[in-house]
């Protein structure tokens, strides 16, 4: 085995080793919105999970570049309210546009071909071509520091006000959500992305 003691490690190996080994990771597609400017922010983010069903929250961490705080944090920050999207195969060109770094003066969605829908409970607009979406507003806020003090990530814990599947990926009936039809893409290291792949089951002891 190889061996490394955090100690010694710069940010960019921390950075790779915790990309390369935690996989695969869903990919939070959220869409927010600029409180001033009404300007609409689309961007992705792999440090995604689910935080409880008791409540229906998810968590997205959302890393500071250079300490400066990301235009999606700043509007979660200040309108506690975002649309998480979940990307599916077909809108995989699309969601990597949206990772583009522009000012919170322009929208990433003009980069692409995606609409916007309004949404059924929060002001901000949702990304119509996605499959599942989810309305969330902001359940808990924690910045977390370094030992200085310094905010290194904007961890946000989001409550689902509304679910929304598209008929093509959902079983009605047994209100399952059908992830062979869906399709999903999830994150790996660097540039890579990986597909859905074989399904199999096993039953709990």
């Amino acid at each position: 085995m190889q061996h490394y003691n955090t100690d010694d490690l710069n940010t960019k190996q921390m950075y790779k080793f915790l990309t390369g080994s935690i996989i695969p990771r869903p990919i939070a597609w959220i869409t927010t919105q600029n409180q001033e400017t009404q300007v609409v922010n689309a961007a992705p983010f792999s440090f995604f999970s689910v935080a409880s069903n008791v409540l229906p929250l998810i968590s997205v961490a959302i890393l500071r570049n250079g300490g400066k705080i990301k235009d999606s944090a700043k509007n979660l920050l200040a309108t506690r309210q975002g649309v998480v999207h979940i990307v599916s195969e077909d809108l995989v060109e699309e969601m990597n546009r949206t990772a583009a770094q522009l000012p919170d003066t322009e929208s990433e969605i003009d980069l692409t071909e995606l609409t916007l829908t309004a949404s059924l409970t929060v002001s901000v607009p949702a990304i119509k071509e996605a499959k599942i979406r989810m309305e969330t507003t902001v359940h808990q806020y924690v910045p977390l520091t370094d030992a200085e003090g310094n905010v290194l990530t904007d961890l946000f814990i989001l409550r689902v006000e509304e679910f929304l599947f598209d008929e093509s990926v959902f079983d009605q009936e047994k209100q399952y959500v059908l992830a062979e039809k869906l399709e999903p893409v999830a994150r790996l290291a660097g540039n890579d992305y990986t597909k859905l792949g074989e399904i199999f089951s096993l039953e709990r002891p």
